[in-house]
This record gives C-alpha cells, structure tokens and sequence, in this order.
C-alpha cells in the first residue's frame, strides 16, 4: 500500500500578487477529483491570482473537521445533502459549487437483479454514513428495510463471494474493480430513478466567504475551467494525479473519465445550459425537502438558505 502525502504544489510562491489558498478532496487522488488535479496542473489557479494547495482526503480523514480547525480554506463535500446535515449539526458550512449534477452513488448486484425492486430479497452493504443519506430515500422509494442492509467497508470480497449481496458503490469505481474480478453485475445509477442530490460540492465556512470572497470567487471559476478543460483532455490532471496516487492506474483513470460522460455527471442537468458547477434554488429545494420528508434534517434547525449560495456560480456559465 503506498503511503500518501498531501500535494504541496505552489505556483509564484513570493510574488504578493498571489495568494494562497488551501483545498481539501474527500478522497486519495483520482479521476473524480480530476478538474482540480487539472486547473493545478495547468496554472489556471496561478491565472487567476491564486497559489493552490490541494491537500488530500481518506476514509479516516474528516475534511469538514480539518477545515473548521483552520486546515483548508475550502473543502470538497461529497454532496450537497451531507453537508446540510453538518451545517444543522452547528458547523457554519456553506456549499457555493456543485460539480456533479448528478450524485455517482450506484447500487451494485450480481446479474440475476435486473430491477431495483428486487432488492428486497438480498442483503445491502452499505456505509454507516449513508443512513443519513440515500439510505432513508431508498428504503422509501423501493420499499426496504433496515434489517437487510449491512455495513460496507470498502471490500468487495463479500459481495464477490455471496449471489445474495447487493452492495453500494461509486459509478466510477467498485464496478471496474469488480469487473476485473471477472464476475457479471448490473449497476443502478439512483440519480436515474430519482435521487436528487448534487455530489462534489466546493464548500467553506461562513467567515470564509466574508473574509475571502474574492479568493473563494477565483477557486470557484479556475475549478470549473479545470473541470471544462480536464473534460476535453484529461492527461495533464491525469499525470498530476498518478503522481500523487501510486496506486492510480492508466485504465482506472480512462474507465471513471468515460463513465463521467457516458452518464453527463458533470455535463448534465442545469450545467449543460448554465455552465459547469452551477446551483438553482429549485434544485437546492428539491434536495432540502427530500433531507425533510425522511426525516433526516430539521427545518426547525437548519434553513435551506443558509445551506447554500449561488453568488459565485450563477454568472460564470462555464459551458461544457
């Protein structure tokens, strides 16, 4: 297993023009974390008066965590409805970026499943997290219950070794790396039967945005030119990430890019007329009232307008 370090790249490092500014991803480096990779690598940042950092995330690391104790000025969510939960818990976070317009989390079952309605008779690996997440609209949406699910390390080996297992993934990831195991499975995107969330969110502190609202409005608009641009030719992100991910591989890579399009999960929805990485209040309410209607969120505790901003995405319309 490689041992992995946070990237200290820094561009015009001295030059008082430029001005730092740390990122946090919410995972080892990779094709989903690929417009960031891809706006270091190219000097967008540097373009536009920014000295980036962008430190790397893990499934022990609580970005939100490192954030609010001053270790990034900006982290990635994993989607915008995690992160009205941890603003109801009482940290001041605010998402002002959304980069996939549709949430990547699938449902991987062996080839007998070829409908979701047939899940009710297999058992579920799930993380522990998603109960406060699609879980609770699953269960709703396709009538399950909790007794069936069971908890998902982020081990493939049980779902291989067990017909009777369905387990979560990541559209980009756990289908290509059960694929190779030569073993026959369906994947089922649930943004295509309706689950709402935004995924990859830029998102920062309350007094982040106050106090550094120009540095937040340039990270916002290198990101999603770096996003534009890593769409077009990844290979220079690509590099920057198998630099900093040994274990990264060419066709890992190459399968996550092609999915990416193949399902328009950064290209769709609102961002193919409003630009990449936009946010509509429709969109937010639709997703605020999913968080109510399962009881994950309080509207007592948490306002929808609190959750989010658009002053930093509505007029930029970086087209796809």
């Amino acid at each position: 297993m490689a041992v992995f370090q946070p990237i200290t790249h820094a561009f015009a490092q001295g030059q008082p023009s430029v001005e730092k500014f740390i990122f946090m991803t919410n995972w080892f480096p990779e094709a989903e974390h690929g417009g960031f990779y891809q706006a270091l690598s190219t000097g967008l940042y540097k373009q536009n008066g920014l000295d980036v950092t962008i430190k790397m995330g893990g499934p022990s690391v609580n970005v939100i965590q490192l954030m609010a104790a001053g270790q990034a000025d900006c982290v990635m969510g994993g989607s915008d409805l995690q992160m009205m939960e941890v603003r109801q818990a009482g940290v001041p976070v605010v998402n002002v970026a959304a980069i996939f317009q549709k949430d990547p989390q699938v449902i991987i079952t062996h080839d007998d499943v070829t409908n979701l309605s047939q899940l009710k008779s297999k058992t579920l690996l799930i993380v522990p997290f998603a109960r406060q997440g699609f879980w609770p609209w699953m269960k709703n949406t396709f009538r399950l219950v909790d007794e069936q699910s069971k908890p998902y390390t982020f081990n493939i080996q049980p779902f291989i070794a067990d017909k009777n297992v369905a387990q979560q993934g990541y559209l980009t990831s756990e289908p290509y790396s059960i694929q190779q195991k030569g073993v026959k499975i369906n994947v089922f995107l649930l943004s295509d039967y309706g689950y709402p969330a935004y995924s990859t969110t830029i998102t920062c502190l309350d007094k982040t945005i106050k106090d550094r609202k120009k540095a937040v409005a340039a990270f916002v608009k290198a990101s999603v030119e770096g996003w534009k641009s890593y769409l077009n030719n990844p290979a220079q992100g690509n590099e920057l990430i198998k630099k900093e991910n040994a274990d990264m591989t060419d066709d890992q890579l190459a399968y996550s890019v092609l999915k990416l399009k193949e399902k328009s999960i950064i290209s769709g929805g609102d961002a193919a007329k409003l630009g990449i990485g936009i946010m509509t209040d429709q969109r937010a309410k639709i997703n605020f009232d999913m968080m109510v209607n399962n009881k994950i969120i309080d509207p007592s505790k948490v306002k929808l307008s609190d959750t989010y901003t658009t002053e930093f995405i509505k007029d930029l319309r970086v087209l796809p």
